[in-house]
């Protein structure tokens, strides 16, 4: 559980708030540093990093050139010379162009030299569909890291996360990937003005209930909470909870809610075929099959390139109603 903060709150955007903890950690610590293509007088192209350059200055806050595997690679030298390196790939669909050096260099340095060294890296980017911006533009490919051992993957779905998981990934020793949903940019949360981490590894339980568990990711968050309070008007009590971070997973808090609501719902925006929904379902399986009342249902996008057009990029994100339907389906075969 995060720890309760004693300092005022107010209301900010998700990118603000992220923005505002990426600040804070600069501030706390001269050996923390920023580079991306655009990130310094442009300020990210999702406006992530408005105002840091004016505040840090070109040392701090750098534009590179347009080369993926350049700015990893630079980051994972910088982190393993003993900085803290915060990298941004500005879209997650960039991934490709570097994945050596974040798979098998970021990932895999501490192994290499025996626990002599470490990567404090963190890596920003912005995922998720919603903006009609194609289908080199808006994948959401949490799996490909996830699967990768060194490597820790973080999806906040709010505006308190966004900034508490960017400070808890720069303070990290480890390579860390944050992913920013992109829909989410503008959604709104109570966040406290003091810096504060939000625990890496840590599930929240956004909404209890007793009939059936629904796990969710990022912007998957939202709607299941809107597919519970739909469900609620019909008598159905849902638990709603959202991940945060999808490496390391945090299976205590989902099978505890599995085993009181006997049946579960896991709903990612990323293709179902491979998610890190079938990674949880397996587990259930494991763990909690005994308390069961039916089979475990995965709900995420069908295997397809994400559309251009709007109308067929909605049909392919999955959203509440759909959610709905999969609760009332495992209620029904119970």
């Amino acid at each position: 559980m995060t720890a309760t903060l004693s300092t005022e709150t107010r209301e900010l955007t998700y990118v603000k708030a992220f923005n505002e903890g990426l600040a804070q950690v600069m501030r706390s610590d001269e050996d923390v540093f920023l580079a991306g293509e655009d990130v310094a007088g442009y300020g990210g192209v999702f406006h992530m990093f408005d105002g840091l350059l004016g505040e840090f200055g070109s040392r701090r806050v750098v534009d590179t050139p347009i080369s993926e595997a350049a700015l990893v690679g630079m980051g994972v030298g910088a982190a393993a010379r003993g900085l803290r390196p915060v990298v941004d790939l500005m879209f997650m669909d960039f991934l490709a162009v570097c994945l050596d050096q974040v798979v098998n260099q970021a990932a895999k340095m501490k192994y290499m030299f025996g626990g002599a060294v470490s990567v404090p890296l963190t890596i920003t980017t912005a995922s998720g569909a919603g903006l009609g911006a194609a289908a080199q533009h808006s994948q959401s490919l949490e799996a490909w890291l996830a699967h990768v051992p060194g490597l820790k993957v973080c999806m906040p779905a709010t505006a308190y996360d966004a900034k508490g998981l960017i400070v808890a990934a720069v303070r990290d020793d480890n390579p860390v990937v944050v992913m920013l949903n992109k829909v989410l940019l503008g959604a709104r949360d109570v966040v406290p003005a003091e810096i504060y981490e939000v625990p890496l590894g840590a599930a929240r339980v956004v909404r209890q209930g007793e009939d059936v568990t629904i796990v969710a990711l990022g912007r998957m968050v939202t709607e299941a909470v809107r597919a519970a309070e739909e469900l609620a008007g019909a008598g159905v009590r849902a638990e709603v909870i959202d991940l945060r971070t999808v490496q390391p997973l945090d299976m205590t808090t989902v099978l505890d809610s599995v085993r009181r609501t006997n049946r579960v719902l896991v709903v990612h925006e990323a293709v179902t075929f491979g998610g890190i929904g079938a990674e949880i379902a397996a587990q259930v399986q494991d763990e909690a099959f005994d308390y069961l009342d039916a089979p475990v249902l995965r709900i995420g996008a069908p295997f397809a390139p994400v559309p251009f057009s709007p109308v067929l990029e909605r049909a392919y994100v999955p959203d509440a109603a759909r959610i709905v339907a999969g609760c009332r389906r495992l209620l029904e075969r119970g």
